[in-house]
């Protein structure tokens, strides 16, 4: 390849990347904060059940009693993200990462490569895949022997929950619908307890994973700067120092214990005792589908990895900032729910039962499975939330899929897969990320547009064709 040649590319890599940083600057400009949305959407539900007939004391007595209906899940989606942010930051995971860091031989291939490891990552949970994403990444611009792009690694790093978190362990859609305990019981009237056998780890979720996880990697790999047209993390004035606080010194006996692994290696027995006897006396798939299950393995692997209590608060201390979005917005969408189901109109429906009603007159097989995927994408960019936008949403999405034989499993899976793609323009989960690498949403936000372009068409095909194999399944519905 000559000069010239060269230099055209650059050329056209600078407008590609122009055009998407303009769409990320708009966004940022226009779009305000996620709380901002979840306010509103309270508001609209509120008027949506004052328009049906709705009496004002059903409407405020909806919003105040369901305020906290969902306190248990709030602290289970945030426990998410906690524990994901403290078991990426233990020190074995830093030098598996550091590892991995040295495998790519090329800046394209660094970017598919980080998109890769995100996105399995992200399978077992969304909340890891950020933060191990974006530590892969620095470590990756680290090197000095490698030019990359930061902005195309800090976007791959994204991929694991832009593209493909709700098909995997930790789908907060999926981890509800099989713990009925969490399940609003209205909901749980509708659709049963739907274990990971229904949902995850059908054929079809399975092979939409693995299709979506190739059609990522390769948008990464060609869409990544090349030549003049890379911004290294330097060229950000990104500082790449990640060497660890040195620990303080013990200053009295009572510290003793929390710098000592004992108290550490005796809760992850306790864990590791209490989860081969769940897997010895019930269905894998029960146990795996546990959430609380789910979060009890996660915190204490976090706590053996990182050796001693105090290396592990001070990591907890760290990941606290990124459950507070999840914190003060879940109670709105809780009250919004409870609006939704509980607040009758003047002819005894709510308006869940007028929106049940809605897209049951769309009809089955395909048109329903498009149409719910599209509703979903839409409503997923003023409510950035998979377990809050579900409990809003279930209700009367599950009853209509009832209503026209549609199999519940695949309906949410149907959810799932649209829900990550207002996550590739909504920059509200990329904070946690956004805050390890040091940059700002606007630098991700034309690259993971892009992903967002090629997906939506993908992702609704495949909600068709796919949902063409399924048999509807009637629920069973717990005494």
């Amino acid at each position: 390849m000559n000069t010239a040649q060269i230099q055209d590319g650059d050329v056209r890599q600078k407008g590609l990347a122009r055009m998407a940083e303009s769409l990320a600057g708009w966004t940022q400009k226009w779009f305000p904060d996620a709380y901002i949305f979840a306010l509103a959407g309270v508001v609209l539900v509120a008027i949506a059940a004052l328009a049906i007939g709705a009496s004002p004391k059903a409407v405020v007595d909806s919003f105040g009693n369901g305020f906290w209906d969902l306190t248990a899940f709030t602290l289970q989606m945030a426990m998410v993200v906690l524990t994901g942010y403290v078991v990426a930051t233990s020190p074995p995971v830093a030098r598996l990462i550091n590892r991995l860091a040295v495998i790519p031989g090329s800046a394209r291939t660094a970017v598919s490569f980080v998109a890769v490891m995100s996105m399995s990552v992200s399978f077992i949970n969304w909340g890891l895949s950020l933060i191990f994403g974006g530590l892969l990444a620095r470590a990756i611009a680290r090197r000095p022997d490698l030019t990359v792009d930061y902005r195309a690694l800090g976007a791959a790093a994204f991929m694991g929950l832009g593209a493909v978190w709700a098909l995997g362990l930790s789908s907060s859609a999926a981890q509800l619908q099989a713990t009925k305990e969490s399940i609003p019981p209205a909901l749980l009237q509708i659709t049963g307890v739907l274990d990971f056998g229904t949902t995850i780890f059908t054929w079809q979720s399975l092979l939409t994973l693995v299709i979506l996880m190739l059609l990522t990697t390769v948008i990464a790999h060609f869409s990544a700067p090349t030549g003049k047209a890379i911004r290294t993390a330097e060229d950000m004035g990104v500082d790449l120092d990640d060497e660890p606080e040195a620990p303080a010194e013990k200053s009295r006996p009572g510290e003793w214990l929390e710098y000592s692994r004992i108290l550490p290696i005796i809760a992850g027995v306790l864990t590791l005792g209490w989860l081969v006897s769940q897997l010895l006396t019930l269905p894998i798939l029960s146990v795996v589908s546990s959430l609380n299950g789910y979060l009890l393995v996660f915190l204490m692997l976090g706590l053996v990895l990182h050796g001693t209590p105090r290396k592990f608060l001070q990591a907890v201390t760290k990941a606290v900032p990124a459950t507070a979005g999840i914190l003060v917005q879940f109670p709105l969408y809780a009250a919004m729910a409870a609006i939704l189901t509980k607040a009758a109109g003047a002819d005894g429906l709510t308006v869940s039962e007028h929106l049940a009603h809605f897209f049951t007159s769309i009809g089955s097989n395909g048109a329903f499975a498009v149409v719910i995927a599209l509703y979903t994408a839409f409503l997923g960019m003023f409510v950035p939330s998979g377990g809050g936008k579900w409990l809003v949403e279930a209700p009367y999405v599950m009853q209509s899929a009832t209503d026209v034989n549609m199999n519940l499993g695949w309906t949410v899976q149907i959810y799932n897969m649209a829900e990550a793609l207002p996550n590739l323009i909504n920059p509200f989960f990329m904070l946690p990320l956004l805050a390890v690498l040091g940059l700002r949403a606007r630098d991700l936000v034309g690259f993971t547009f892009q992903q967002f372009l090629f997906h939506l068409p993908v992702v609704l095909l495949l909600a068709w064709l796919l949902g063409m194999t399924f048999e509807f399944v009637p629920p069973v519905i717990p005494k």
